[in-house]
């Protein structure tokens, strides 16, 4: 079996060092990754800068984020544990990426994915899906921006549900302000939203991040 190592990924740096645990036998594809800690905030990679690394999230959460030219953030994608980043149909980054929060992450060199899956139909197959999967999630959200605030934040409040409910709840990872970038809204939109929802009994607010579903049907009915 084809491995990356933790010494083959030792030039991989940051202008904030992540910290570089033991390799992790079940990275991407099932190559052997390095697995890098993140702090919050940390850069994992930045737009424009060669992709020579695929990525998985092991914990924690990942922003993908552009910054627009009259200086506005642009949050492009959010990934949670299990999720693959930094897949590009050409040699850079089209965006940069974050942890929100102190996060593992699963890191492998793409050259090796790549060269692999030209002698594995498999593996180039699961590739090509995810390149789908990516574009399908581009196409699905620019979407959005032809919704109302309230349509924008149900169908938010539903992907995420979809992705990491537990019990009828979801703790959120990321901040509202993270939510309104992601959303093409004003945080105060975001808020505002939010106490509408509460105030119609489709959800609780049980702490800032922890959503309690009332009444998903409600949040359905906006995001038809």
């Amino acid at each position: 079996m084809l491995t990356t190592t933790a010494a083959q990924l030792s030039n991989y740096s940051r202008s904030s060092k992540p910290i570089r645990s033991s390799a992790i036998p079940e990275g991407p594809f099932g190559v052997v990754g390095a697995a890098m800690r993140f702090a919050r905030n940390t850069e994992i990679f930045g737009e424009d800068e060669e992709a020579e690394y695929l990525y998985k999230v092991v914990s924690g959460a990942v922003r993908t984020y552009r910054m627009l030219d009259d200086g506005r953030r642009q949050v492009v994608a959010f990934y949670l544990p299990g999720d693959m980043f930094g897949v590009e149909a050409a040699n850079v980054h089209q965006c940069s990426a974050e942890a929100i929060a102190e996060s593992q992450v699963l890191v492998v060199k793409r050259a090796n994915v790549m060269a692999r899956a030209e002698r594995e139909r498999d593996l180039s197959h699961q590739l090509w899906m995810l390149t789908v999967r990516e574009l399908q999630r581009v196409q699905q959200h620019s979407l959005v921006f032809i919704k109302s605030a309230e349509e924008r934040v149900a169908g938010f409040l539903l992907e995420m549900a979809g992705r990491c409910s537990e019990n009828g709840a979801i703790e959120l990872p990321m901040s509202r302000q993270d939510i309104a970038d992601y959303l093409g809204l004003t945080i105060e939109t975001v808020s505002r939203t939010f106490t509408q929802f509460v105030q119609s009994g489709a959800i609780s607010l049980e702490t800032s991040r922890r959503i309690q579903f009332c009444n998903r049907a409600a949040l359905r009915q906006l995001d038809a």
